[in-house]
């Protein structure tokens, strides 16, 4: 009879689990299609158009099937010429044909001004030519040049690498291998690379700074830690714009800071410390410090402090017994205040904006340029699926070495 029993109540067991497993997903399910509408499916799209390209597919259906039905050697096709000088004067008219220009001419400058021309051409003219070839070569002799015709069979097909790799200030040649860019024409993987400098120069500047504040409150008394912990989070009942503004009134020339300076007589003349590189490091320094401070105060309030008073009785000196007791039990706080920092830092917009100078700007401004300004959401996904791939490397590298230590220290 406890046999017969047994199946059943394993099944009412596996219903049980079955029940809450559903009344926690179904708890959970509001805030997962919330992250999914209003943050995976944004951002999953923002870099879709980083290889979505169906500009010239749209303004020109059919030169565009004719494009990719060539295959890019020799002379264009009889029938591609056609559909191109039957389709361009339709597209002028239209106002369709300018944004493919726009496209164009970020491959190659000046292919604007030969589409449009073309086209406007085309469409005064009182009847089809006869001779598409001719007739495209007589309104500007760059259809002949095999350059043109190969970045127009590029930009036909709706997924392109054309933005990943000006991200990159890479493209390719008229065979399609990819090369560099000539070397006044690169500049972002410059800028990537002032990102990186600039967010790690933060980081090593923020950690230098918190991590004895982050001491001083975690082995503080508990009032003197309080105060100092509030003091810490002040910041971000302030806003971000008024905190950047802040520095720029303390650091101008006629701020308070060189005030000081010139009223003490260490200096004689106002010193420039906004619009440029240091002026960049403190406003972001002041920001970004308590994503810093409270991943190492959490990890510093668990470590025992009997562990440095054990090491010390044995013989270490105070230094030693930080070095090899207290410091490798603090690095996962390190590890975690120091990526935190790293990654917001590498996507910061308005304080750069607002305090470096042209050569202090770093990705963030260049996507927010490309999305505003010139409205080349291609290149603006690119570069941010960039942004991204990089702190993902950064988080998965982090995620070994943390593992690799926890290994070791256990």
């Amino acid at each position: 009879m406890a046999d017969a029993a047994a199946p059943a109540l394993k099944a009412r067991l596996r219903r049980a689990e079955r029940g809450r497993t559903l009344r926690a997903l179904a708890l959970v399910a509001p805030l997962a299609l919330f992250l999914l509408f209003t943050f995976f499916a944004p951002i999953g799209q923002m870099l879709f158009r980083a290889v979505h390209d169906p500009i010239l597919s749209e303004a020109l259906p059919d030169s565009a099937a004719a494009l990719q039905a060539w295959d890019g050697i020799g002379a264009p096709p009889e029938d591609l010429l056609r559909a191109l000088v039957r389709e361009l004067p339709d597209a002028f008219a239209e106002r369709r044909l300018a944004a493919v220009a726009q496209r164009l001419n970020h491959e190659i400058s000046g292919f604007r001004s030969l589409l449009l021309s073309t086209g406007r051409t085309l469409a005064a003219a009182p009847s089809a030519p006869a001779d598409p070839r001719a007739a495209l070569v007589s309104v500007d002799p760059r259809w002949e040049d095999p350059m043109h015709w190969a970045a127009l069979r590029r930009a036909a097909f709706t997924i392109t690498d054309f933005y990943l790799l000006s991200a990159l200030d890479l493209r390719r040649n008229e065979h399609g291998w990819v090369t560099g860019v000539p070397a006044e024409e690169a500049v972002f993987v410059a800028i990537l690379g002032r990102t990186l400098k600039i967010a790690g120069a933060v980081t090593l500047i923020c950690l230098a700074l918190g991590y004895p504040l982050a001491y001083v409150v975690a082995t503080a008394q508990a009032r003197t830690g309080n105060l100092l912990m509030i003091l810490i989070l002040l910041p971000f009942w302030t806003s971000l714009l008024v905190r950047t503004s802040a520095w720029v009134v303390l650091l101008q020339n006629e701020g308070i800071v060189n005030g000081l300076l010139l009223g003490s007589g260490v200096v004689d003349q106002p010193v420039q410390m906004i619009f440029n590189r240091f002026g960049v490091y403190v406003a972001m320094t002041h920001v970004l410090l308590p994503f810093m401070i409270l991943p190492l105060y959490s990890v510093m309030k668990t470590i025992d402090p009997s562990t440095l008073r054990a090491a010390t009785s044995l013989g270490a000196p105070p230094s030693t017994a930080f070095r090899r007791v207290y410091l490798p039990q603090s690095l996962p706080g390190i590890g975690a205040g120091g990526l935190l920092v790293f990654i917001l830092a590498i996507g910061y917009y308005i304080t750069p904006a607002l305090v470096g100078g042209a050569n202090d700007q770093m990705v963030s401004y260049f996507i927010a340029f490309y999305t505003n300004r010139t409205v080349n959401w291609g290149l603006a996904a690119a570069l941010a699926t960039l942004l991204l791939a990089a702190t993902a490397v950064l988080y998965a590298v982090y995620a070994r070495i943390a593992g690799t230590a926890g290994v070791r220290l256990g």
